[in-house]
């Protein structure tokens, strides 16, 4: 296991150093730049190294773990690994409202009445010290389920917009939409092991001798695995956001026929226009 750290922190750190010019400019200058950001570098860069800590944290479990079980299973570590990603991609969506989303922003139930929210694990989140951007999204899985609604979205909208985001984030709760991309990334995941082991296998063949690197099970050959798998995510894209796109299309409709405010709806996904890419037509 300490040899697996001694790899993954050095390596993760280094990541997230070679990342950060790209980050800085997309996440804090671009968006200042056209007006999105309420936050100066300070408390930017603090949310940062916090993700950060975060990072290196979880990241490094989830490496130990993964690596114990390419020591035990060294002819279906593929499969093991699917299973331990899965697992641990779980967990993580499982404890993110509880314990890591409230780092980053405080959240409080939503108690206007004239919002007429049918359910109790809604929440209000105080987004605008970062943003100034509408949105709300679904977080969590089981138990730990729960809708929040940005404080922008309820300051900047009518209530038939907030009624038409609030029914169509209930219908990724009721579609179990958190269950179901879940168990398409772990078969995602599940593809990307089998070709990597592949890929792997094959690099190891060829160039073993100049890297070192003998087995899977050597921790030495994680920035090899993490560019195999870089890569299959760059390749699955259209794959990943035509799953997003049915989804969003799924809670849209379901958010219609639920809220019944289709004027609602179509100012509100206006508003949505203002920083997404869309181009509506005239009707």
């Amino acid at each position: 296991p300490l040899q697996v750290a001694f790899y993954a922190l050095p390596y993760l750190l280094l990541v997230y150093v070679l990342s950060f010019p790209l980050n800085l400019y997309e996440n804090f200058y671009r968006e200042h730049q056209y007006g999105f950001a309420t936050q100066s570098f300070l408390p930017w860069f603090r949310e940062q190294l916090i993700g950060l800590g975060l990072t290196l944290v979880g990241g490094t479990i989830a490496l130990i773990v993964l690596y114990a079980v390419f020591r035990r299973a060294p002819r279906t570590w593929w499969l093991c690994g699917t299973v331990v990603l899965v697992i641990f991609l779980a967990g993580l969506v499982f404890i993110a409202p509880v314990y890591i989303e409230p780092l980053f922003n405080a959240y409080k139930p939503i108690t206007n009445p004239q919002i007429r929210v049918p359910v109790k694990q809604v929440f209000e989140v105080d987004a605008s010290r970062q943003t100034t951007r509408v949105s709300a999204n679904v977080s969590g899985f089981l138990s730990t389920t729960r809708i929040a609604l940005n404080d922008n979205l309820l300051k900047q909208c009518s209530l038939p917009e907030i009624r038409a985001v609030m029914a169509h984030e209930m219908g990724h709760y009721v579609l179990n939409h958190g269950a179901k991309l879940i168990t398409y990334f772990g078969i995602f995941i599940l593809i990307g092991f089998a070709v990597a082991r592949i890929l792997f296998e094959a690099a190891v063949r060829h160039w073993s001798n100049k890297w070192g690197v003998r087995t899977i099970a050597d921790p030495a050959g994680v920035p090899l695995l993490a560019l195999i798998f870089s890569i299959l995510f760059f390749v699955a894209t259209p794959f990943i956001n035509t799953v997003t796109r049915i989804t969003e299309r799924e809670a849209d409709a379901f958010g219609i026929n639920t809220a019944r405010e289709p004027d609602g709806m179509a100012k509100v996904t206006l508003k949505l226009g203002v920083y997404r890419k869309l181009d509506p037509s005239p009707l």
